[in-house]
């Protein structure tokens, strides 16, 4: 039985949220970056409509991937030394989940508009699902498929989807 505290218990769960987020964060900003700039190089105005349109979807998903996954910050500095720490990491977990979704969005967008650019549209296309189904594997098949790993270890208790979720 462990001897942590509940207090002690939500603030290591706010910093494991808190490093599962730094390396979502570089991810979603580095490929935001790369959106951003993507206008301005010399090919672009070579994309047709339905490439822009797709370019247009993959920059507001990185946005609003980048938006949910830094908010926890912001809502920490707003909740700073009020004891809501439940509160904190219940929003933080909300928030990494769907700004995890915006980025697999963003990220099949991109890989749509890139793979339309340079190949036929029936095999970007295929190349896409793949992509998304491949994210969706290891993002959320797997991960939930096996919720149930180490269910006797003791020590793993700070998953438990019900303390995460504010039951």
């Amino acid at each position: 039985m462990s001897t942590e505290t509940e207090k002690q218990r939500w603030q290591r769960n706010f910093a494991d949220l808190l490093q599962e987020l730094r390396v979502a964060q570089t991810g979603v900003q580095i490929l935001f970056a790369f959106l951003l700039t993507l206008p301005f190089s010399n090919g672009f105005t070579r994309t047709s409509e339905f490439q822009r349109d797709v370019y247009i979807v993959a920059l507001i998903a990185a946005a609003a991937a980048t938006a949910m996954i830094i908010s926890p910050v912001a809502f920490h500095r707003a909740l700073f030394r009020q004891g809501r720490k439940p509160e904190l990491v219940r929003f933080a977990h909300r928030m990494a989940s769907g700004g995890l979704a915006f980025m697999l969005i963003s990220m099949v967008s991109a890989v749509l508009l890139i793979t339309d650019f340079v190949l036929d549209r029936p095999i970007a296309f295929i190349l896409s699902g793949l992509t998304g189904l491949w994210f969706l594997t290891f993002w959320a098949i797997l991960p939930f498929s096996r919720r149930s790993w180490g269910e006797d270890d003791i020590d793993d208790d700070d998953d438990d989807p019900e303390m995460l979720s504010g039951r």
